[in-house]
């Protein structure tokens, strides 16, 4: 067996390690090529990381081993990391649960806006997933619609996906404090357009992103480009539902919830997932 993994040949049927065949492509990665696979009776989602993606066999075994310790975490609203299999070429295999099939990012393309308290009610659900990460000190760093998936939209099945690739990836790649912004720019915090890895405030804040796009049907920020979206995350004033939003009627209460982890200076916003579930807690009915 050939201890190298071509990606062009990934295509349903092909067995990987003699363990996973591949049932067929699943999500979309930016970094990754993501798979259904069958070992057994079991179906789980294999992620290929190709040896490319890295200066060294070496780097790609530290990326690796930071990604391994999601084994720790054990939520049901993060995916369960079951494996991670690093090749001697350095292409990394990571083998998950198999998540559910549909995106938020999907169910926003077909209903537009999710109801205050359903939102309210999957802020929830990922939050107790991000508390526990954090307790084992990993942070998510890229959470978005595309990383929360959802049974048939229900709020409460929410399930984040791609825990701590973007973070690993800084670790890995000995980029220290401060370095080009890694994540996605509508959802990541001002700090981290300066170069500031993602922490747990970015997991706050992106989260809040969210709940505020599911809610207004539209983000915080109006923008395009990188330096667009930059600008607009620079401005000290509060994060607006009205202003982006005109018609939609929302609680005064709720949307304090949510602004609460959208506030420019990371010293005036939440410093933890608990203390922004507690808030969204307060208001829930």
């Amino acid at each position: 067996m050939s201890n190298s993994i071509t990606l062009f040949d990934l295509k349903p049927g092909k067995v990987l390690e003699d363990r996973f065949e591949i049932i067929r492509p699943f999500r979309q990665g930016g970094m990754s090529a993501t798979f259904e696979v069958r070992e057994g009776e079991q179906i789980s989602e294999l992620q290929v990381f190709p040896s490319g993606l890295f200066e060294s066999p070496e780097q790609a075994a530290e990326f690796g081993e930071a990604l391994q310790a999601w084994q720790r975490v054990n939520s049901p609203a993060i995916v369960q990391v079951n494996e991670l299999i690093a090749k001697p070429d350095g292409t990394i295999l990571f083998v998950t649960a198999f998540p559910p099939e549909s995106s938020l990012r999907e169910w926003l393309n077909e209903n537009e806006t999710m109801e205050p308290q359903q939102a309210l009610k999957l802020g929830l659900r990922i939050l107790d997933g991000l508390i526990e990460a954090h307790m084992s000190d990993l942070v998510h760093g890229d959470i978005k619609p595309y990383t929360v998936r959802l049974v048939d939209g229900d709020s409460e099945s929410a399930m984040l996906v791609d825990g701590g690739i973007t973070t690993c990836l800084w670790t890995a790649k000995h980029l220290g404090d401060k370095t080009a912004l890694i994540g996605t720019p509508v959802y990541a915090p001002a700090e981290q357009f300066g170069g500031d890895s993602p922490e747990i405030q970015s997991d706050v804040y992106n989260l809040a992103t969210v709940l505020f796009e599911v809610i207004a049907g539209v983000v915080p920020w109006p923008g395009q480009s990188f330096l667009e979206i930059f600008q607009a995350k620079l401005d000290k004033s509060t994060p607006s539902f009205r202003r982006v939003a005109p018609k939609l009627e929302i609680e005064p209460e709720i949307e304090r919830a949510i602004v609460g982890g959208l506030l420019t200076d990371k010293r005036e916003r939440y410093g933890s997932a608990e203390e922004f579930r507690d808030a969204l807690r307060a208001v829930i009915e």
